[in-house]
């Protein structure tokens, strides 16, 4: 940036390296424009919501409420506000955050928070106050698909399995062009276990699209009663499409689901490790957008992560909290490092295999004597006997007698094998199993 470059123009510039995701080069750009022109609003609002990507909530909640001093009346700023109290945990800051954007603004930006603030009354159980929340952006704007999406999803936690399944298809018909959104009124469909009408689209999206990973999965998911239909995991092209698909909203998604498996693995490795003491080299392995790697980084003197999605990893990259990045398939990726970690970490991949085995015979491969596998996969009911099945949302689950088969197969031992709760679907917990095996020394 030239040094006499205008304000507006140096703005421009840095917020458009902020929007197409260039933090290497949109940081420097701010910073700049804060030396010339010191606790300028705009710059410290966007700089915040920079750091905010970067997974310094704390900078970033300091940096917008400067900007906010300054210009206490910019919807924008208090929605981003919001949205950074909400990823922290601060609930009821963020809905006044929300109830301040709403206030000040008179267009999208108050839309935006009238959907924030659904989300965020949901996530606290507040679900009429959701629903009114969400009613009123989509009086202000019928044709927001996000609102329709999020109110759909309150719907169904009310049990209004129907209504919530009308205002997916509004969500589906204003993003045609949106795979996650076509794949979530497919969902919808199987939540109503309405796996004919659910097939009968799958079939029509194969026809239309022959080579569709996404597709093939969930049909797959949809008649895995007929022999031969169940793949042994999930495709590669299949975590590609769905996660690069909706990496920009995943962390947020997942905090409206009350997703706690990065704070379960991180808590199991402090049992194991004991004390945090920066003299370790870890793995994260389906690492997403790196929700674990700031919980693991006190214990890492490296810390690698790897991931398919190049959308996820981008994401992982700018925490700053790991030594390296891979686009590799898990199995592959640890196979090709042996006695290389004293810990590998996978919070919630592993649902996307069927039989363990592999999974666990490449991270014993890939740890020293004495190191640990510390996983997460979701849970089958008691009552069930199979060991492992392929579910209608597209994830595996495990009965607890196949994790620890696995393991012994693989020479593993099983340290610990707690029945946990991963996050909330439509209002229900997802029950899961949290993995501690244990790589016994020569």
């Amino acid at each position: 940036m030239r040094s006499a470059e205008p304000l507006p123009k140096a703005l421009a510039t840095a917020i458009e390296l902020l929007r197409t995701e260039q933090l290497g080069e949109a940081e420097p750009a701010l910073q700049a424009i804060l030396k010339r022109w010191p606790e300028q609003p705009d710059a410290l609002h966007f700089l915040g919501v920079l750091h905010h990507t970067q997974g310094q909530a704390d900078e970033a909640v300091s940096l917008i409420r400067r900007s906010l001093a300054a210009v206490p009346d910019n919807a924008s700023a208090w929605n981003n506000l919001g949205n950074v109290l909400l990823l922290t945990g601060h609930g009821e800051q963020a809905a006044e955050a929300y109830d301040h954007a709403v206030t000040y603004g008179d267009g999208p930006d108050a839309v935006r928070a009238l959907n924030n603030l659904g989300v965020l009354h949901r996530k606290l159980g507040r679900l009429e106050r959701s629903e009114a929340a969400l009613r009123q952006a989509l009086e202000r704007d019928p044709k927001f698909g996000d609102a329709w999406y999020n109110l759909s999803t309150t719907l169904i936690q009310q049990g209004q399995i129907h209504d919530g399944l009308i205002a997916h298809s509004k969500a589906v018909a204003l993003w045609p062009e949106d795979v996650q959104s076509r794949q979530e009124v497919i969902r919808a469909l199987l939540m109503l276990d309405e796996r004919e009408r659910a097939a009968r689209l799958l079939r029509e999206w194969i026809a239309s699209e022959p080579d569709h990973a996404v597709a093939q999965h969930m049909l797959a998911a949809c008649e895995q009663h007929e022999a031969g239909t169940i793949p042994e995991r999930a495709s590669d092209g299949y975590v590609q499409q769905v996660f690069d698909g909706f990496a920009a909203s995943f962390d947020a998604k997942l905090e409206a689901l009350n997703y706690r498996a990065p704070a379960l693995v991180v808590e199991a490795l402090r049992q194991a490790v004991g004390a945090e003491h920066a003299a370790l080299d870890l793995a994260d392995v389906g690492c997403g957008t790196g929700l674990c790697g700031p919980g693991l980084r006190p214990w890492a003197r490296t810390l690698a992560g790897c991931d398919l999605s190049v959308g996820m990893l981008r994401r992982a990259k700018a925490r700053k909290v790991y030594d390296v990045l891979h686009q590799a398939e898990l199995t592959h990726y640890l196979n090709t490092q042996p006695e290389a970690f004293d810990a590998v970490v996978s919070a919630d991949t592993l649902c996307y295999f069927g039989a363990l085995h592999g999974a666990m015979a490449a991270a014993k491969r890939s740890l020293r004597p004495g190191g640990w596998f510390i996983f997460t996969v979701e849970a089958l009911p008691e009552d069930d006997e199979r060991e492992h099945v392929l579910q209608v949302n597209g994830r595996y689950a495990h009965s607890a007698a196949h994790v620890r088969a696995a393991a012994a197969a693989t020479d593993l031992a099983a340290h610990a094998l707690d029945a946990v709760v991963l996050r909330q679907e439509a209002g229900r917990d997802v029950r899961g199993w949290l993995a501690v095996l244990h790589k016994e020394g020569p």
